[in-house]
């Protein structure tokens, strides 16, 4: 009976408990501002009190009546009276020269100007760059487009470091000269002929080509160890040839220790 919707419990009405709300916030300042607001509720219910007297209807406005006038001047009578004032100097005459005042020098402004002028170097023209149709223009100098590093006084020398370093490979090759000629007058050192160092760099160069046709007679895979130690040391081989042809073409004279 109690699976199915209906139930014979159910034909009882039962009271609905209602939940229970928790207490509302009362702020300790409630009354205080209901006192206030009552207060001043009413003060000013229109437009505010009037702080002017409000003007007659009979008192409108009138033509000139918001003109202010300036305050009246009291003249002193005594103020336009020249009579105790103390006279000053005529105005000198035409054929009189008027008085010197300052310090007063005998130099010919005019003559020295033209010296000046004459001596004078003209002022070169500007360096400026245009960069705009409404003429902006910048000075050359501090742009880094104009070789100032020409105005140098030690532009065009060679440096103190590549003399250095030329006086430095001109003695190891001193020294070098010096050694070769002296192991060669003792007979511990021989020169080798131009002929002999042909014959040499011929047959360096035939066993680099019989290195590279065994290369090139290889298998591609390379799946054994000793494939890939052929290989290795083939390579190895050719690389020692071409370092020995480098150096035997690159150098003219060779000498040989006995």
């Amino acid at each position: 009976m109690s699976s199915h919707a209906e139930n014979i419990y159910n034909l009882i009405p039962r009271q609905e408990a209602a939940a229970a709300r928790p207490p509302k916030h009362q702020s300790r300042f409630k009354s205080t501002v209901k006192d206030q607001y009552a207060a001043n509720r009413f003060a000013h219910k229109t437009m505010g009190e009037a702080q002017v007297p409000t003007a007659q209807p009979n008192e409108f406005l009138k033509k000139h009546t918001r003109e202010t006038k300036p305050p009246a001047v009291v003249v002193d009578p005594n103020e336009h009276d020249r009579s105790s004032q103390p006279r000053r100097p005529p105005v000198p005459k035409a054929n009189e020269a008027p008085p010197v005042m300052g310090i007063k020098t005998k130099k010919n402004f005019i003559a020295q100007n033209a010296v000046e002028n004459i001596l004078s170097v003209a002022k070169k023209p500007e360096k400026n760059l245009v960069d705009s149709r409404k003429g902006d223009k910048f000075s050359l100098d501090p742009s880094g487009l104009e070789p100032v590093y020409r105005n140098r006084k030690d532009y065009g020398e060679v440096p103190e470091y590549l003399k250095k370093r030329a006086d430095e490979i001109r003695r190891a090759q001193e020294e070098y000269d010096n050694y070769v000629k002296e192991m060669r007058q003792r007979g511990a050192m021989q020169q080798l002929t131009d002929e002999e160092r042909q014959a040499i760099v011929f047959g360096l160069k035939k066993n680099w080509e019989d290195l590279h046709h065994q290369y090139q007679s290889l298998s591609v895979m390379t799946d054994t160890v000793p494939k890939k130690n052929r290989k290795e040391r083939i390579e190895s081989e050719m690389k020692q040839l071409e370092r020995d042809i480098e150096l035997m073409e690159r150098h003219q004279v060779i000498y040989l220790a006995n």
